[in-house]
C-alpha cells in the first residue's frame, strides 16, 4: 500500500523546516520552536537543531518575567526591537508572527552589531516580548521628552513617561563590562591615531 503526500503539504513542511532553521540560526530555544512549529515533531526539531548548531539544544526555563524588559539597557534594546517589529507588522502584508520575528530580530541585531555594541536581548527574549505584548502585559509608550516609543507596562499611565535615554538611572553604564569596553575603544582609537 503506497501512501501519497500532497505537493502542498510537502511544500508547507519544507517551508516550516526552513523557517525553523532560520530561528535556530538566530538563537531560538526548543520551547520557541515547539510553540511556533507544532506540525514538526519534537524529535525532528531536535535533529534539526543538532544539524544546524552542531550540538544538542540547551535545557532550562524560558524567561518568564516582564520586569527584565523594563530595566535600563534591556529596555533600550527591547524598544528598538519592538519599534522595528511594529513597523514591519504595519507595513508588511502577508507576514505571520514567525516571519515578523525573524526579520525584526535580524534588523535589531544588525543595528547593534554594526555599532559594536553587545546585544542585550536574544531571540528567545524577543519572542517572549511579543507574547507579553500580545497578552496585553507590555506595550510601546511615548517618551514625553524625545517622543520616541519605549517598552512600558501596559496598565501604567504614560502621560508623564520619560525614557531611559532622556533620563538614565544614576548608575547606568557604570558596570565593569562598560568600563572595560570604554577602555578598549579608547585604546583602539589611540592605536589608529598612531
Amino acid at each position: 500500500m503506497s501512501t501519497t503526500t500532497s505537493p502542498k503539504r510537502l511544500a508547507d513542511d519544507a517551508a516550516d523546516v526552513l523557517r525553523a532553521v532560520k530561528l535556530i540560526q538566530l538563537g531560538a530555544r526548543m520551547q520557541v520552536l515547539e510553540s511556533e512549529f507544532p506540525k514538526l515533531s519534537r524529535e525532528r526539531l531536535i535533529r534539526l537543531y543538532r544539524e544546524v548548531k552542531g550540538a544538542s539544544p540547551p535545557k532550562g526555563m524560558l524567561p518568564f518575567s516582564e520586569d527584565w524588559y523594563l530595566t535600563w539597557a534591556p529596555n533600550i534594546h527591547t524598544s528598538m526591537f519592538a519599534n522595528v517589529y511594529a513597523f514591519l507588522e504595519a507595513n508588511s502584508e502577508g507576514m505571520d508572527r514567525v516571519d515578523l520575528l525573524t526579520r525584526a530580530y535580524a534588523l535589531y541585531a544588525e543595528h547593534f552589531q554594526m555599532n559594536g555594541e553587545p546585544l542585550q536581548m536574544d531571540l528567545t527574549r524577543a519572542w517572549t516580548f511579543i507574547r507579553f505584548k500580545d497578552a496585553g502585559i507590555l506595550r510601546l509608550a511615548g517618551c514625553t521628552r524625545c517622543r520616541g516609543k519605549f517598552v512600558a507596562h501596559a496598565h501604567e499611565p504614560s502621560h508623564s513617561m520619560v525614557c531611559g535615554i532622556c533620563q538614565p538611572p544614576s548608575r547606568a553604564g557604570k558596570t565593569k563590562a562598560a568600563a572595560k569596553a570604554a577602555l578598549e575603544r579608547s585604546a583602539a582609537l589611540q592605536a589608529q591615531a598612531a
